[in-house]
């Protein structure tokens, strides 16, 4: 956006309804209409107003002109609650330091589609939010425009104050708020030019930082209520069974124990959507006085299981109806890997073919062929599962952590048998999501809990709960091959990749587009191990494997890793191959060409080796090199140069955390993520087993920079986890010698300098 935008004041049908009911995406003002007083000190501004007139969606303004902004999505680290309120405070015209940021609860005729994941965030509320503050701007300043008798033309706005400069008189926002809420919403309202921002793009501490460093009760597992019971749940041991019977005389008699009963959280006529997964459906619930007795009671459980039968179900995902098979059996990582060696050796399904690259391969003057594969992960997030419900009648109150609420609404309804406009959710801060809590089956497990047993129940899961109940990253394989000419010109390229129960493909990314001859192929093998979305789903994975590839494949050619890159998206750019490239050539090369200044890349003189990897996805690039060296066998990272380009930065301090979270979350996973199983059974339940990376096997320093191009923002929470596998495996081929084809790349031996 190069200059200022007049927008209307309505998204799609969703639209502002004068200054009364509106729905998600929309705003409505609540004023006071008490007078605006004089405060001599910040505290005394920053007291909450007598009274508030609540009219609104997202705003609200005191008649001490302290605005409340609600922030609409759920919040997991990110930092939306922050972000998001500053987009409003920009176009309002406020002063931050008078701004309170509140949680908004789940109410989608308010807010819309409360969601948090997939790095939309803040993609999808760029506009709406800002005409949020835009819209209530514009009401302010034509309320002050009648009141002084002025044209609204000359009203001006600076930090909520009103002002009137040739008549020399001003008002704050609180003066005039009530006036402003009489008004018209108009028709369309103009948005600031970026160069105009006060508050986007400049660098604002978390509204929640001081409640978080000082331990104050904030996440799902702090959350209590009056009269409320403790419950916790055992699902089968392994994947693949499925509850038969059980006996809990022995627990129910001990001290504190209410009940011990099974649920099922489904009906049988449910047809799920695309997050209702959940591998054990039917679990045996243990509801008790406090935590410390539910988990002695649950240890005393005697419970029969049986083998599942091979099923299929059509679930409702946001790509429509789609068929999933589950199969019996009992299965194991040791069987996976050799029925992934079998389909990655046979032809897969084509999705995508230009040129002719068979004929190409059969005429190089080179051929490079490698595979890539990595295991299942765990989430792993520092909060296990968690979440309070209270049944009462034909109503509940939800209080739980999670990513879509809306999501979970369809099977409470059909589960617990109450219309939707009688269930109330309260977002509450997650402790760590990562896709995870998108799959909210605990949600509803607490509410037929609470059902049953008539009385207020907070579910937790342990540890080894979570660890073990599923909905990991799918185990993948990728096998590339490239073909060079004489004059070592890449020709041709292909790449077949699957995984157990999908494939991590995505045939229109780079380096499609950039080559004459291109082949994808995929192919995926059923599974009963519940598999969802990882941070940067799919491209977590193939990201690593091809930008590993993609640098032996420069060392084979004699040519430096990013320049070999950078000529590829030249190629793309001036004549790209096929219509169906979904990436910018320039952009993503923008990031390397940053990445390669700010590195020092062609000037690095220091015995550290280093790697460089470079990743489209969720409509941003990123970039890493990773500088290490090797002692005694064991990688220690001395600096990451991450250069990512996400569009507008709305806080800069926010997106640096992102990315540096992304950088050393990847490198844990890349050197230790592991699951395996046998029989069925996750052979790791706690952090003693599944091994995570420590604080002294982070980078010593992160250095994040951001393409500064005016762009609307796009995604930032994902995008800089994918490439780091890659520039991690590429640096440690140059201290090691050898090439890493197998995630984790430590697995307890040293590795080689």
């Amino acid at each position: 956006m190069n200059k200022t935008s007049i927008i209307k004041t309505s998204i799609g049908r969703r639209s502002f309804i004068r200054s009364t009911a509106l729905a998600g995406g929309g705003m409505m003002l609540g004023f006071s209409w008490l007078a605006s007083c004089k405060f001599d000190s910040e505290e005394e501004i920053m007291k909450l107003p007598e009274e508030w007139f609540e009219l609104n969606s997202y705003l609200k303004i005191g008649e001490n002109g302290v605005a409340t902004i609600y922030t609409p999505n759920p919040e997991f680290g990110q930092n939306v609650r922050t972000s998001m309120p500053m987009l409003i405070a920009e176009e309002l015209d406020m002063d931050w330091n008078k701004v309170i940021v509140e949680q908004a609860p789940y109410h989608p005729e308010k807010y819309g589609f409360q969601f948090t994941g997939g790095s939309q965030g803040i993609r999808s509320r760029w506009k709406p939010l800002r005409m949020v503050g835009a819209t209530a701007r514009q009401m302010l300043m034509e309320a002050a425009a009648s009141a002084w008798q002025v044209p609204v033309s000359e009203i001006k706005t600076d930090n909520g104050m009103l002002i009137h400069e040739a008549s020399n008189r001003s008002a704050g926002y609180g003066e005039m708020a009530s006036a402003a809420a009489k008004i018209t919403v108009p028709d369309e309202v103009e948005i600031k030019n970026v160069t105009d921002f006060k508050i986007i793009g400049k660098s604002t501490k978390n509204v929640d930082a001081k409640d978080i460093v000082t331990g104050k009760p904030i996440f799902g597992l702090d959350y209590s209520a009056d009269g409320m019971l403790v419950a916790m749940i055992v699902h089968p041991p392994a994947f693949g069974l499925t509850l038969n019977s059980f006996d809990a005389e022995t627990a129910k008699a001990m001290p504190g124990i209410r009940d011990v009963f099974a649920i099922k959280s489904y009906k049988e006529d449910f047809q799920k959507g695309g997050f209702d997964t959940n591998a054990f459906p039917e679990v045996v619930a243990i509801v008790g006085n406090t935590t410390w007795e539910v988990m002695q009671a649950k240890k005393e459980i005697v419970i029969d299981w049986d083998p599942i039968n091979s099923y299929s179900e059509t679930i409702n995902g946001f790509r429509g109806q789609q068929t999933i098979n589950v199969p019996a059996g009992l299965e194991s990582t040791e069987k996976h890997t050799i029925k992934m060696m079998e389909l990655a050796s046979r032809k897969g399904e084509v999705v995508r073919r230009d040129g002719s690259p068979e004929k190409i391969f059969e005429n190089a003057s080179k051929i490079l062929e490698r595979s890539y594969s990595a295991p299942y992960l765990a989430h792993n997030s520092m909060e296990p599962l968690t979440a309070f419900a209270h049944v009462q009648g034909d109503k509940v109150k939800i209080v739980a952590p999670v990513q879509i609420p809306s999501l979970i609404i369809p099977t409470l309804v059909s589960s617990l048998g109450i219309p939707a406009e009688n269930i109330e959710m309260d977002i509450i801060r997650m402790g760590g999501g990562f896709g995870r809590k998108a799959y909210a089956h605990y949600v509803v497990e607490a509410a037929l809990i609470s059902k049953k047993v008539k009385s207020p129940v907070k579910l937790m899961y342990s540890r080894e709960d979570d660890m073990t109940q599923g909905i990991y990253r799918p185990t993948y394989h990728a096998t590339y091959r490239a073909a060079l000419d004489e004059d070592n010109n890449l020709t041709a390229f292909h790449i077949k990749a699957g995984g157990i129960p999908e494939s991590p493909l995505f045939a229109n990314r780079f380096p499609a587009g950039a080559v004459d001859n291109y082949l994808a192929e995929e192919w995926s093998i059923d599974s009963n191990i519940s598999i969802g979305a990882f941070r940067a789903p799919r491209s977590n994975f193939i990201a690593g494997a091809e930008q590993s590839f993609l640098d032996e494949l420069a060392e084979l050619a004699g040519k430096d890793p990013i320049e070999f890159r950078l000529n590829l998206l030249k190629r793309a750019k001036e004549s790209p191959v096929g219509e169906q490239n979904d990436y910018d050539p320039e952009r993503y090369a923008g990031v390397l060409e940053l990445v390669r200044e700010k590195s020092g890349w062609n000037s690095n003189t220091s015995g550290e080796t280093r790697g460089v990897a470079a990743y489209f996805c969720h409509n941003t690039y990123a970039a890493h090199v990773l500088d290490l060296e090797l002692v005694d066998g064991q990688p220690v990272i001395h600096n990451v140069c991450c250069a990512v380009d996400c569009g507008i930065v709305v806080n800069p301090d926010a997106a640096t955390n992102m990315a540096e979270g992304a950088i050393i979350d990847g490198i844990g996973n890349a050197l230790f993520g592991e699951m395996t199983f046998k029989d069925g059974v996750p052979q790791k339940s706690n952090f003693d087993t599944y091994r995570m990376i420590k604080m002294k096997e982070a980078p010593r320093a992160i250095d994040v920079h951001f393409v500064e191009n005016g762009i609307d923002p796009t995604g930032m929470g994902e995008p800089p986890f994918p490439p780091i596998f890659g520039a991690l495996s590429n640096a440690l081929y140059k201290a090691s010698g050898e090439r890493h084809y197998t995630q984790p790349f430590m697995k307890k031996k040293p590795l080689i300098g």
